[in-house]
Parts: structure tokens; sequence; C-alpha cells
């Protein structure tokens, strides 16, 4: 998975009229969870753009002045109700050996059959919340609709493999391709309806003889 890195000044102070001073000053207060003990930390508003910003997920390299780094995932976030400012962000460590939770987003590709023929392509999810190891996770899911005739669905449990869980139960439907009033019928159907068609004609025929 792709890394940001985020360069920040550890906090020495955490009082209420401290956080004003940074926030008037472009600065945001920001809290690392997960190791011993929380790490509190501030970082100008601008460094958080390509992390808040984006559909896409990302490990965060947290970089503070003194050299000591930390490996972390994004876990919270606070906006101002009106300006939409950043007010708060909550980080959670990452460790090599501890398996973490995370929102990944879903990349769908191809084109399906069944929505060239007028079919309707829903997709319930833009986002899979997975677990893993740090160095498993991925930056997205793939789902590949090429194959999707209407009716045809493809599930969660169509998506798990040995790297990563995919926390959502495995009968939960993932893109599915529905009828609407313009569809026609798939192409292989005609071909098939066609095939039984000519098998029942000779059929007919003898019968009538």
């Amino acid at each position: 998975m792709k890394s940001i890195t985020i360069n920040g000044s550890q906090r020495e102070s955490v009082g209420k009229k401290a956080t004003k001073a940074l926030r008037n000053a472009g600065q945001v207060p920001c809290v690392l969870y997960g190791g011993d003990n929380p790490v509190h930390f501030s970082a100008p508003e601008l460094a958080f753009s390509k992390l808040v910003y984006t559909p896409n997920a990302h490990t965060v390299v947290i970089t503070l002045e003194g050299g000591e780094t930390f490996n972390a995932v994004l876990q919270d976030i606070q906006f101002h109700p009106v300006t939409d400012r950043i007010l708060h962000i909550d980080f959670y460590q990452l460790f090599e050996d501890k398996e973490i939770s995370l929102n990944i987003p879903i990349n769908v590709v191809g084109n399906s059959k069944g929505v060239k023929n007028g079919g309707v392509l829903r997709r319930p999810y833009r986002k899979l919340r997975v677990k893993a190891l740090p160095a498993n996770l991925p930056d997205f899911i793939e789902v590949d609709i090429t194959p999707l005739k209407i009716g045809d669905k493809i599930n969660v449990g169509d998506l798990q493999n040995d790297k990563y869980t995919i926390l959502h139960p495995d009968n939960n439907v993932v893109a599915q391709v529905r009828t609407s009033r313009t569809a026609v019928v798939d192409d292989e159907d005609e071909d098939e309806e066609a095939v039984a068609e000519g098998a029942e004609a000779p059929a007919a025929e003898a019968a009538q003889e």
C-alpha cells in the first residue's frame, strides 16, 4: 500500500488554549494511539491534503522533529461544521506483526456483457473493510465485471484471498447486473435459444410424418 509522509512537531501542551493557538497558526492537532502511550503532535493543515481529500487508502509515516518516526493509519478526523477545516486527527500506530482493519476502495474494471445489453450495474459498496498485516494491505480491491450477464452478481466470498480477510459476510453482494425496461437478451442466451429451436424443428417435422 502507498504511504504518505507527515512531518510534524510533538506538542508540549494539550490544553484548549494551546490547541486553539495551533489552529490559528494553520496547524492541526493530532494524537497517535496504539503504542505504549499516546503521542500528541501537530502538522500543517496542507500536509494532510493528499491523505484526507482522496478516495484512495494510504498508510502514513509520521516523522517528528528529533527524528522519531511512526508507521500509522488514519483512524478518525474531525471537521469544522461550517468551514470544513480540519480540527483534529487521530492516528493508530502500525506494527509489522499486528493485523489492522482498514476501509479499502473497490476498483471496478471490465465491460459487463449484461450492461452492454441494457442491464444496470448495482454497486452497494464503494469500500470494503479489510483486516490484514500492514504489509498485506492492498491499495484497492479489484472487481472484474466483464463476465457478468443480466442477473449475475459478485459476492464478498468471491473476493476473499490468503493475504487479507474482508470483514463482511461472504454472501454480501459487491456488484450485480440487474435487468431494466431497455434490457435485451444476452447474445449467448440468444445463441442457446437458437440451438434449442433448431433441435426442436426436426423433432416436430418427424412427429408430423
